[in-house]
C-alpha cells in the first residue's frame, strides 16, 4: 500500500501510487492531474479553511474516518476510470470510499477484484456501497428487494463491513403501517448482511422526516427507527438533508411546531450512526429545501460542531463513526473532493469546548 499524503504535503503528492491501473491510460492520469491540481490551494481560498492552531485543540476530525461517496465523482468515475479517481483522491489525503456502483463507464469493464485491489493500492478503505431498494418493474433489477444474494456477493468480495441503500423505505406508501412495512424488509436485510460479517444501512433524504399521512403528528424517520432491529438496521445520516429536514418539516400539516436537531437523533443512539455524509449548503429561506447545496467549507452548515460532538461526547466517537463528504451536483467534482479535505482536516476544536 503506498504511503497516504496528507492535503497539506506536496513532496507526498506528487509521488502518485501507478499500480493497479488496469489498463487506464497513464497518460489520461497525469492530463487529468495537470489539469486539476494547479489551482490554488482550497485551503488559501476559504478562510474557513486555513489551518492554524491559535487558539484551537485537537483536530475534529478522527485520523483515518475521511472517505467520499463515489456518486460525486461519478463524470470523472465514468470517463476517466476508477484509477485515475483514486489517485486523485490519494493526493487529497482521503482515506475511505463509499461506492454507488462498480462500474466506470467508457474507461472500461473492471472486476471487481480488480477494484477491491486498485482501492488498496491507492491507501483507500472501501467502507459501503449505495445499491436500490427495490423495483418492482423489474425482477431481475439489482436491488436488495430483487436480487439480495447478489448484492450481498458484490459487497463480500470487496470487503465492504456496510452495505445499504440510498432509497427512502416509500415502498408501500406513507402511512404508519406502510413504513412498518418497510421496517420488516429492512430486517430481513439486516439479518441477512450480519450472517456476512456486514451492516446494512439507510441513507437519509429530507422527506423521511416528514408525517405519515394517516397520522399527521407521527414523523416518519421516528417510525423507521422505532420498528427496526437496532442490531440490524444501521443509519447513515446525510446531515445536509437532515438540515433541509429540519426546515421543510418543523412542523405539522396544521401549523403546529414540531422542531428537531439532526444532531440530538445521533447523540440519543450514537451506535445506530456509523456512516455520516457530509454535505454543505448555504441557508436559503426562498428554496424549497432551505438551502442551496455548495462545496463542503463553503456553506453554513457548522460541522466543527457537529463533528465535535459526535466524536466527543459518544462512546468510542473518534473510531466509531465515518465521514464521507459529498456534494449531488459538484460545479467541478475534482475540485469539490480537493477543497472538502482541506476543509474538514483544517477544523480544529476550539479551546474549552
Amino acid at each position: 500500500m503506498s504511503r497516504k499524503p496528507t492535503p497539506h504535503d506536496p513532496e507526498l503528492a506528487r509521488r502518485l501510487s501507478r499500480r493497479g491501473m488496469l489498463g487506464v491510460a497513464a497518460g489520461a492520469t497525469a492530463a487529468a492531474l495537470a489539469g486539476t491540481t494547479a489551482t490554488a490551494s482550497p485551503a488559501a481560498a476559504h478562510p474557513a479553511a486555513r489551518p492554524t492552531s491559535k487558539g484551537r485543540g485537537r483536530p475534529v476530525l478522527p485520523p483515518g474516518r475521511l472517505g467520499v461517496q463515489l456518486y460525486s465523482l461519478r463524470d470523472k468515475v465514468t470517463t476517466l476510470g476508477f484509477a485515475t479517481v483514486f489517485a486523485e483522491l490519494e493526493r487529497y489525503g482521503y482515506d475511505e470510499i463509499e461506492f454507488a456502483g462498480y462500474t466506470q463507464g467508457s474507461a472500461g469493464p473492471i472486476t471487481l477484484a480488480q477494484l477491491k485491489r486498485l482501492a488498496r493500492d491507492h491507501g483507500l478503505h472501501p467502507i459501503g456501497s449505495h445499491v436500490g431498494y427495490y423495483d418492482d418493474g423489474n425482477p431481475n433489477a439489482y436491488t436488495f428487494a430483487q436480487n439480495l444474494t447478489k448484492v450481498l456477493d458484490d459487497a463480500e468480495a470487496l470487503g465492504l463491513k456496510h452495505i445499504g441503500t440510498a432509497s427512502g423505505p416509500f415502498r408501500y406508501g406513507a402511512t404508519v403501517d406502510a413504513w412498518k412495512r418497510a421496517a420488516e424488509d429492512f430486517n430481513t436485510y439486516g439479518a441477512a448482511a450480519r450472517a456476512r460479517g456486514m451492516r446494512f444501512y439507510q441513507h437519509n433524504h429530507a422527506e423521511e422526516f416528514s408525517f405519515a399521512i394517516d397520522k399527521p403528528s407521527t414523523r416518519l424517520y421516528d417510525v423507521l427507527l422505532g420498528e427496526t432491529d437496532p442490531d440490524l438496521v444501521f443509519l447513515e445520516m446525510d446531515i445536509y438533508w437532515a438540515y433541509s429536514a429540519q426546515f421543510r418539516f418543523g412542523k405539522q400539516a396544521d401549523g403546529t411546531p414540531r422542531p428537531f436537531d439532526p444532531l440530538d437523533y445521533v447523540l440519543r443512539r450514537p451506535h445506530r450512526y456509523p456512516l455520516f455524509h457530509v454535505k454543505d449548503g448555504l441557508r436559503d429561506d426562498s428554496a424549497r429545501d432551505g438551502y442551496r447545496m455548495v462545496d463542503v467549507g463553503d456553506g453554513d452548515i457548522d460541522y466543527r460542531r457537529f463533528l465535535s460532538k459526535v466524536t466527543a461526547r459518544t462512546p468510542g466517537g473518534r473510531r466509531s463513526h465515518h465521514w464521507q463528504t459529498e456534494h449531488d451536483n459538484p460545479t467541478e467534482s475534482f475540485a469539490f473532493a480537493r477543497k472538502s479535505s482541506a476543509h474538514l482536516h483544517a477544523l480544529r476544536e476550539r479551546c474549552g469546548e
